[in-house]
């Protein structure tokens, strides 16, 4: 392959293929991939702003038959410890969130026999008669194929019926790898690739917002990394005229301690800085239709995350006012509004407060 055409094709915001880009990420030194990616990103944000949030992930409940490997923090439906979030316990939490200058909720679940759709929707409304400023970010597309099938609905129903309770923005939780080879093993209870793809193409007819992510780093291979990005690029080809679609892209690593996947089978993250920096190079490259790529600080911590902003990334995220899921699996580090902001500033930056919907906040 010609390699100084690569780079040519993708500065110029080009389509590269699997293989085109399993070459760049393997051929190019690190500090030429970062400067492509750092070129990209310039040409979707001219500006030296990079972007956070004040958000709070709050889970809904922690019983899940999706099976997960890299879970920690789910239960069986059936486990003595099982918790379902009461709506009092949500005003608790909000009022904190309200507090510290927040009002979006990433509201979040594990895929429970016993939760209906009706209950999600109750719910929904609730929160906004009771917060009509909160921002329900919440769900994702595991969810969203677990209840059509609960309630024998389509995908489009469902959301519909969500919107209309208050959904304001579906996270892109659950893609893990969007490998069926992958998903058969990591996560069987799960939905497929295909459903996962669909979940996300109906939000978008309907003009609800989405992100997209990538947990890697286990038993996944290159190729697939590279064809999960082709698959996200995909979709967001096939939006509407005038959706936004996916506004953001965050890859991150697997996080093993006391994992079952780490437990049992010996498998550990070994992603590397240097590795990580270049999924976010490579992410950058690949995606050229999606606008915003998120540096995940709280699984890479601040260093990685800093030299990821001058590798393609131009969000850093939320400062995570309440993390549940990866942090019992080994994500440890932590950001209240003053630090990340700092963070941001050593890097070089200026550092912006956004919304989910990436509206700048004064």
């Amino acid at each position: 392959m010609n390699t100084d055409q690569l780079i040519r094709n993708s500065l110029r915001l080009e389509f590269l293929t699997v293989l085109q880009g399993i070459h760049l990420y393997k051929n190019l030194p690190l500090a030429e991939l970062m400067s492509i990616g750092n070129e990209l990103r310039k040409i979707h944000k001219p500006d030296d702003k990079v972007t956070w949030i004040i958000d709070r992930n709050v889970n809904i409940t922690n019983a899940c038959i999706s099976g997960c490997k890299f879970c920690n923090f789910y239960r069986s439906p059936k486990h003595k410890n099982v918790f379902v979030t009461s709506f009092d316990e949500y005003v608790v939490k909000i009022e904190e969130m309200y507090s510290l200058g927040g009002k979006q909720l990433l509201l979040q679940g594990g895929l429970s026999p016993y939760l209906r759709l009706n209950d999600y929707t109750a719910l929904f409304r609730q929160l906004k008669q009771r917060f009509p400023e909160l921002k329900l970010h919440a769900l994702g597309p595991p969810e969203i194929v677990h209840l059509a099938k609960l309630e024998s609905m389509t995908f489009p129903h469902v959301l519909k019926a969500l919107m209309n309770a208050g959904l304001d923005s579906l996270p892109g939780a659950g893609a893990e790898i969007l490998s069926d080879r992958v998903r058969k093993k990591l996560s069987p209870g799960k939905c497929s690739v295909q459903e996962w793809l669909d979940v996300m193409k109906a939000a978008h007819k309907l003009g609800l917002t989405t992100s997209a992510t990538m947990m890697f780093g286990h038993i996944e291979t290159l190729e697939e990394r590279i064809k999960h990005l082709m698959l996200i690029r995909s979709v967001q080809q096939v939006r509407p005229q005038g959706a936004k679609g996916f506004l953001s892209f965050i890859p991150w690593p697997f996080q093993d301690e006391n994992t079952a996947l780490q437990k049992r089978s010996g498998i550990r993250n070994t992603v590397t800085p240097e590795e990580y920096i270049r999924m976010i190079a490579i992410s950058r490259i690949m995606l050229p239709d999606i606008h915003n790529i998120q540096a995940s600080w709280l699984t890479v911590g601040k260093e990685t995350a800093q030299m990821c902003l001058n590798a393609g990334a131009n969000d850093f995220g939320s400062i995570m006012i309440e993390e549940n899921v990866v942090s019992v699996a080994g994500a440890n580090h932590h950001f209240d509004a003053d630090g990340i902001q700092q963070a941001i500033r050593e890097a070089g930056f200026s550092p912006q407060q956004r919304n989910q919907q990436f509206d700048n906040i004064d």
